[in-house]
């Protein structure tokens, strides 16, 4: 077992980055120079739950992330996200992440083992509840894309993500508003928005794992 799926097995057990971590990679309105966030997440039952599989791959030495552009014409197409969608009937949210990951990227269920869920994020243009369930992924597999949904399907070394020199920030026209947007440039797609949001927590708790250790050898024991 890769020391790091221990660690984050136990470490998603405990309190999160949280919202703190997702904010940093949140759009905001260009006007607001220094923005709070403030939460605006209706009653349960008005919003849709949704749940995204973020699969990491540990068959080579250092983990990778599995990320998909979504096929143009489709909710957010175009972009940049992990395999994931809306829950049917009874499913919890890692039936759904895992159900939807094999339907988008033919990914085999059995070969996952779920750590655990990230904190949910509410996106509010599309009125879902998102729940970030993380899966591990050691067996070597060939992934399929559906082209209903997807075109492209590549990984991400998680040192590309961590490094400062691919986190850029520009000024973007959205809904007819000026916008600043933190973004990753790792793909000829930016990576950003909710997916980015979410990935943000994932490298929070990786930069934990990886820069605690002493003498710069990695460590799973948790200090919390």
């Amino acid at each position: 077992m890769h020391p790091f799926s221990s660690f984050l097995e136990q470490r998603l057990a405990h309190s999160l980055p949280g919202a703190e971590a997702q904010n940093k990679m949140r759009p905001h309105p260009s006007i607001n120079k220094n923005p709070v966030f403030k939460p605006n997440v209706p009653e349960h039952n008005e919003y849709r739950n949704s749940s995204i599989l973020v699969p990491i791959i540990l068959w080579n030495e250092e983990p990778e992330i599995i990320l998909t552009l979504r096929t143009a014409g489709i909710k957010h197409g175009g972009q940049l996200s992990f395999p994931g969608g809306g829950k049917e009937g009874d499913e919890s949210y890692e039936e759904t992440a895992l159900r939807e990951a094999r339907e988008e990227i033919g990914l085999k269920e059995d070969t996952v083992s779920v750590a655990g869920l990230m904190t949910p994020l509410y996106v509010n243009h599309s009125n879902n509840m998102v729940t970030p369930v993380v899966g591990f992924i050691t067996e070597q597999q060939v992934f399929t894309p559906n082209p209903n949904e997807v075109d492209e399907i590549f990984t991400v070394p998680f040192s590309e993500l961590i490094a400062s020199k691919n986190k850029m920030r520009e000024e973007w026209d959205l809904r007819d508003t000026k916008y600043t947007v933190p973004f990753w440039d790792i793909h000829k797609v930016p990576l950003w928005g909710a997916t980015a949001m979410m990935m943000s927590e994932l490298m929070e708790l990786y930069k934990e794992y990886k820069f605690q250790a002493p003498n710069s050898k990695l460590q799973t024991t948790i200090k919390l």
